[in-house]
């Protein structure tokens, strides 16, 4: 077991053999030694290793190891295996702690996901995509207005999000997978919002649209068309710009962005897929961003990263009803004993706790 981790959690820090090593004044071939389960750390070196991985030394003796099956990355082509593992281990890490507060939990409040029974059996089009959208809209009550907070949505209908902080460059949008019969979808930390609420929106229309699809319809594209009408439904676009246009305003594209928390480039494919604009004005547009370098940044404001508190409040909420003690939610939120003893205290910033 505690080779498994030590595997684990060198790779979530990016470290060879060589390198973890060498912070703590042991060869490579022990260290192969302790992950391959041939040797076991003495106390001290463990404590070197839970000193140099970032990690407590309790991490090597919890009993839970969720695996992630059915994977599905959005990453560039050229994204690299030291970096997909990376970010494989912090997403373990995470999720380990959420499975551990959970089975503490005699009652868990959060609900399970369930496949719905009212999707359509088979997606043939593009447009039948953006129709489930506008379905998964209705059932979820939502209307057709802005979704302020998406992360809290699919939360609180069982999905579980988790935000990777791992340095990958812009290589690396976000994954997709289950843990047992979980749904994970995973972001980067470090995008746009706009960027990683549209990922987020794109992974639900996988989870939605999985086994469902018609070898006519590419996958990709029905998700983009998928998330685009989740974040932004051809009702409200039409309202806002209106139904026929022959020129569009960058500011208004930029108002609409923070708004609705979709990206102008993504307001302009929404146009287009709604028959606002034509093909051509489209094409003309996106040469427009591209010559000023807007396609990788985007000119104004940028929308803000989004968040989620649901697991801090749930450890909090679990030791307020005292289903767990101050050390074990240290543990769980990866904190020092005295520095979470503060902020339980409101004695420390509570951003303390995102660090």
């Amino acid at each position: 077991m505690i080779g498994e981790r030590l595997l684990r959690s060198r790779n979530a820090a990016g470290l060879s053999m060589q390198a973890l090593a060498n912070q703590v004044g042991l060869s490579a071939n022990m260290i192969k030694k302790y992950e391959h389960n041939l040797s076991m750390p003495s106390s001290g070196n463990l404590l070197k290793l839970s000193k140099a991985l970032g990690v407590r030394s309790e991490y090597f003796f919890r009993s839970n190891m969720p695996e992630l099956r059915e994977v599905e990355f959005r990453k560039k082509s050229a994204t690299n295996a030291g970096l997909i593992k990376q970010v494989k281990a912090d997403v373990l890490d995470q999720a380990e702690r959420w499975f551990e507060l959970a089975n503490l939990w005699p009652n868990f409040p959060i609900q399970a996901f369930e496949q719905p029974d009212w999707a359509p059996t088979l997606i043939k089009q593009l447009d039948d995509a953006e129709a489930l959208a506008n379905l998964v809209r209705e059932r979820w009550q939502l209307g057709i207005g802005p979704i302020s907070d998406l992360i809290d949505v699919l939360e609180s209908k069982g999905i579980l999000v988790i935000l990777s902080s791992v340095p990958n460059n812009k290589m690396l949008d976000g994954l997709q997978a289950r843990i047992g019969d979980k749904p994970v979808i995973v972001i980067s930390s470090q995008m746009p919002g706009d960027r990683q609420r549209f990922t987020l929106a794109h992974e639900l229309g996988h989870l939605f649209m999985h086994g469902r699809l018609s070898d006519e319809v590419a996958e990709e594209n029905a998700c983009n068309r998928f998330a685009g009408c989740f974040l932004l439904p051809s009702e409200s676009l039409k309202k806002e710009i209106g139904a026929t246009r022959h020129n569009l305003e960058l500011a208004e594209l930029n108002f609409i962005k923070h708004e609705y928390g979709i990206s102008m480039q993504a307001c302009i494919y929404r146009a287009f897929d709604c028959s606002i604009i034509s093909e051509s004005y489209r094409v003309v547009l996106f040469r427009h961003f591209s010559a000023r370098g807007w396609r990788v940044a985007e000119p104004g404001v940028p929308y803000l990263p989004v968040h989620t508190g649901l697991f801090k409040q749930l450890v909090f909420r679990a030791l307020g009803e005292g289903i767990i003690g101050e050390a074990k939610a240290a543990e769980l939120l990866k904190m020092p004993f005295v520095a979470f003893h503060k902020a339980r205290m409101l004695e420390q910033s509570y951003a303390v706790i995102d660090q």
